[in-house]
């Protein structure tokens, strides 16, 4: 395929890569926006940060859209975006009741499904399949999703791949805490499966952020953990599904002190094998979005930084472009 330079587990790899794109919600509102950077380093905002999409109707809970997280689709050729429909200024409350699974063929017109998770089984493609909850009208939380394709996955009928697409939930019935589970979504990214547990720590976990590592071969897994120390930590898996082991206490984004951190997102600037690492530091007023650095191995974190030319950065997500989507996003909203 002439667009990639290859394919691992999850990450399309572009060939020829011409800069950057930053998806985000903005701390401005309830909604997702979109920044270009050429060197990965040096930002600037489109359509002046406001929403690239009309959000009420694509968030068909509550009209809003909350931590944006974008991937290429398993082709390559088009796109996938995963949000929590949520929007706090309406309910005024810390709680939502589903996600939306958005895809688009340029980066610029999007269509979306939502899920209501509160429906419990009817929403869910796989009846058969048991359930984690006997009640899902608790459903209190469904929180930061993110997505990858995962080419191994097997459904019912023999097909091989689909989006491994993982989010932390909270049943005010039937859990003490929020926990992080997965779901599959076919190739058509209209289709879920029911929630499965990815791991439980004995305390709460939000904002996973999974990437494959080429340098061990491994999966990464950055995160937030409400018990123990404050921080974004990390841990590693053979396999997307698991098992995940507790992170190292020691091994963790440390250079934020005792300042509150979430919503990471790992990625890599192109001919460079170490990584960078976005993040939330909320903290302070306002809060910052932070960029560190990381070794070939995601490890050692160092260098964070403000992110520069982003009017209102907040958790999101990153992406390579070629010259072509770049161009384009620039032409449809403006520079």
């Amino acid at each position: 395929m002439a667009l990639l330079l290859a394919i691992l587990p999850g990450i399309a790899q572009v060939k020829n890569v011409y800069g950057y794109l930053y998806c985000h919600m903005s701390r401005d509102g309830e909604w997702t926006a979109f920044a270009l950077s050429r060197d990965g380093e040096n930002w600037h905002d489109l359509n002046g940060g406001k929403e690239v999409y009309d959000t009420k109707s694509l968030s068909q809970i509550e009209g809003g859209a909350r931590d944006a997280y974008v991937a290429r689709s398993a082709d390559g050729k088009s796109f996938v975006m995963v949000t929590t429909d949520m929007c706090v200024a309406k309910s005024h409350q810390w709680s939502n009741y589903g996600i939306n699974l958005l895809k688009s063929k340029d980066l610029c017109n999007w269509t979306a499904v939502t899920f209501d998770f509160r429906k419990g089984p009817a929403i869910f493609c796989d009846p058969e399949s048991p359930d984690v909850y006997k009640d899902y009208s608790g459903i209190r939380r469904v929180w930061a999703p993110q997505v990858m394709w995962d080419e191994d996955y097997t459904w019912k009928d023999g097909t091989r791949g689909g989006y491994f697409i993982y989010y932390s939930l909270l049943n005010s019935k039937e859990d003490k805490y929020d926990r992080v589970f997965y779901s599959y979504a076919d190739r058509t990214f209209t289709k879920l499966t029911k929630p499965r547990l990815l791991f439980d720590w004995g305390y709460a976990t939000i904002d996973a952020d999974i990437v494959k590592v080429k340098a061990d071969g491994k999966y990464h897994m950055m995160i937030k953990k409400e018990g123990g120390k404050r921080g974004i930590f990390a841990t590693y898996s053979d396999k997307l599904t698991g098992p995940w082991p507790e992170p190292d206490e020691k091994d963790f984004v440390r250079f934020e002190g005792n300042k509150q951190c979430e919503g990471a997102s790992a990625f890599q600037l192109a001919g460079d094998d170490t990584w960078r690492v976005g993040y939330v530091e909320y903290s302070s007023n306002p809060t910052k979005y932070r960029i560190c650095k990381a070794d070939k191995f995601l490890r050692n974190f160092h260098s964070p930084s403000d992110i520069k030319g982003v009017k209102a950065p907040q958790h999101g997500s990153f992406l390579q472009l070629t010259k072509k989507e770049y161009k384009r996003l620039e032409k449809f909203f403006g520079k």
